[in-house]
């Protein structure tokens, strides 16, 4: 196995870090990285936003409820952005533009854009020996994050990305089984993948219940039953429409 392959498998999250800050190098060679991931048509519709004023980096950590929002080497937030190219245009360009800019489609193209150079940063920055994140609590209070960010109209946070020197090393967590995710030709139905979802479910209970932190008896499927019965973040909707996204 090569050791970009074995750096990807060993991934966990972090969320305890060392005190000690990124380098401007290491920040720039995570960037690049992150820039160098597939785009679609080459817009490269995103923005990503280093946070280095202390006082902002609380003021985003109260939003997410994390504390290691605001305790890490290095915070990037990535937005999805087609300001940039709107503001291209001429105003009459603009005009002819505004429908697809605003369909579905787009708004998908926007955050998978975002999405990739993420993980490319990643995966760069495990590379270097760093620890991440994601956080997606950032969206908790979404206009509130859009407003302290100062983010114009076609430019949306979707989520942040905690990065620094790791100060824990929790045990890996499992994935579902290959055979439920990949799938040949078509869609398995339910009762093939059923008996395998069930033996996950029980390997994750040895996990929660043996890991050195944070112990508890829980199951996969009782965590996705209690997510999607308890509706969060409804007020992106409206504030992704007021952004000029997702309104055809």
């Amino acid at each position: 196995m090569n050791y970009t392959v074995e750096n990807i498998l060993n991934h966990r999250s972090i969320r305890k870090f060392k005190a000690e800050k990124l380098t401007k190098d290491q920040i720039h060679t995570i960037v690049k990285a992150a820039q160098q991931a597939s785009t679609s048509s080459h817009v490269m519709a995103y923005t990503i936003i280093g946070i280095t004023d202390e006082n902002l980096k609380a003021e985003l950590s109260a939003v997410s409820g994390q504390p290691y929002v605001k305790d890490n080497g290095h915070l990037f937030v990535f937005c999805g952005d087609l300001n940039r190219v709107y503001q291209q245009a001429s105003r009459e360009e603009q005009l002819q533009m505004q429908e697809s800019m605003e369909s579905t489609e787009q708004f998908i193209v926007t955050t998978i854009d975002a999405a990739l150079a993420a993980q490319n940063a990643s995966i760069a920055a495990e590379s270097m020996g760093l620890g991440i994140c994601f956080i997606g609590s950032l969206r908790n209070d979404i206009t509130q994050v859009s407003n302290l960010l100062g983010l114009p109209e076609r430019v949306i946070p979707l989520f942040g990305l905690a990065v620094g020197y790791p100060d824990q090393q929790p045990e890996i967590k499992p994935r579902l089984p290959l055979e439920v995710i990949y799938h040949v030709n078509e869609y398995k139905n339910e009762e093939k993948q059923q008996t395998l979802i069930t033996d996950f479910d029980d390997q994750l209970t040895s996990y929660y219940q043996n890991r050195s932190n944070n112990t508890r008896k829980d199951t996969w499927t009782k965590q996705m039953i209690r997510k999607y019965s308890h509706p969060i973040r409804m007020d992106v909707k409206p504030f992704i429409k007021d952004k000029k996204f997702n309104n055809r």
